[in-house]
């Protein structure tokens, strides 16, 4: 059954699978050429009855191993050939009930979820990171930028769409390992609060923001989103939205809305599907990221147009720029990958290889980009064109 099924979806490439009694067999032709070297056949069986979930699970487990071409090249003769499955009919009834239970993020589920991926150590991620520790999609102007370089000028086109001003409050929701709130305090002149549910990332943050002096303008705090008050001129958040859940999209907007001043810019930057909006991945949601969910377009913007008073007045979609990032974090890893498989283990390192390679095919193949809406309550607050955003620096 397997055979017949890669026979006729393999058009694009070509896959050689040898198998563990020592055939070969070869699924289409040409460029991409990728190899799969099989171990055990219960793994074959296992990804024919769930792909979604065993292709990564038996990965891990060593059942299976890509040989020429790698593992990059191998996910995406797969992506390439057989496109994101979408609920149907009477599956798509039940998705409502399915988002419910799996994306349910309370305070203390989202406390247990961030910490089940961010609370990794700090080595692990100053091993594939930029020197800034940037977790999120770079920003490439040109491709032939380095990933440092990336990852500023994503600051500073948020920075521009914030449309700062000196003296200025400033809330970073999800602030990461602080790098954002320490780039706007640092060229923006404004006072930024973090917040964030990382123990690890507050260390982090807490520690790099005394190092460059800044103790007295960037305040990073333990706290989830919805505990957090005042009013704030100005509201970002990058990388976090995808970890809010389906269920508490109108509580994140409407908490926007609570904290944003009058006359604020709130600058939203998040992954998001093009496509039909689904479920998350079963390996994703098992392994990486617990509770995360990735939205359409539409999901935030119906949202947002159910909050009086808070309207988007841009939207941005960035196509390409994660997918060259995570190429960049890929090879950084496998660079180190020995020394990470000494302290973590190889089915750690298999985890891993596996989310970063298949996270850039989706961004390549699939239908993952990333979306930048920036937010207001009246149209004053931003110009009432784009040009801003082209103008050389001051």
């Amino acid at each position: 059954m397997l055979e017949k099924m890669l026979s006729a979806r393999i058009q694009l490439g070509s896959l050689t699978m040898r198998l563990p009694s020592g055939e070969t067999r070869v699924f289409g032709h040409g460029e991409p050429a990728a190899e799969m070297i099989v171990h055990d056949n219960a793994a074959l069986r296992r990804i024919l009855r769930d792909p979604g979930l065993e292709l990564g699970e038996t990965y891990m487990e060593g059942g299976w191993e890509a040989g020429a071409g790698g593992l990059r090249t191998l996910i995406e003769v797969l992506m390439r050939n057989f496109a994101e499955a979408h609920p149907e009919g009477a599956e798509r009834l039940t998705l409502p009930l399915i988002k419910l239970m799996q994306q349910s993020n309370r305070i203390g589920r989202s406390r247990r979820n961030v910490s089940h991926h961010y609370d990794l150590d700090e080595a692990l991620f100053r091993t594939f990171l930029d020197d800034g520790m940037f977790y999120s999609c770079a920003y490439f102007p040109h491709e032939d930028m380095t990933l440092e370089d990336a990852q500023q000028a994503k600051c500073q086109l948020l920075m521009d769409k914030l449309r700062l001003q000196p003296g200025m409050r400033v809330l970073d929701i999800g602030s990461g390992w602080g790098g954002l709130a320490m780039y706007l305090a640092e060229h923006g002149g404004v006072e930024v609060d973090g917040v964030t549910l990382s123990t690890e990332q507050l260390r982090v943050a807490e520690d790099e923001a005394a190092r460059r002096g800044l103790s007295d303008r960037v305040h990073f705090y333990l706290r989830d989103y919805r505990e957090q008050e005042g009013v704030y001129d100005r509201i970002v958040s990058v990388g976090m939205f995808e970890h809010v859940g389906e269920p508490q999209f109108s509580t994140f907007f409407r908490k926007i809305n609570s904290l944003l001043a009058p006359d604020g810019i709130a600058v939203l930057h998040t992954i998001g599907v093009t496509g039909v909006p689904g479920q998350t991945n079963a390996w994703v949601r098992r392994h990486i990221f617990p509770g995360g969910y990735v939205p359409s377009l539409s999901q935030i913007t119906r949202k947002v147009e159910q909050i009086a008073g808070l309207a988007y007045t841009d939207v941005e979609v960035l196509r390409l720029h994660y997918a060259w990032t995570l190429a960049e974090w890929y090879r950084r890893f496998q660079a180190q990958r020995a020394s990470i498989a000494e302290r973590m283990g190889e089915k750690f390192c298999r985890m891993w290889e596996f989310y970063l390679a298949t996270s850039e095919g989706s961004f390549l193949w699939w239908d993952l980009v990333v979306f930048h809406v920036q937010l207001t309550h009246g149209h004053g607050a931003v110009p009432v064109t784009r040009d801003y955003l082209c103008q050389p620096e001051a």
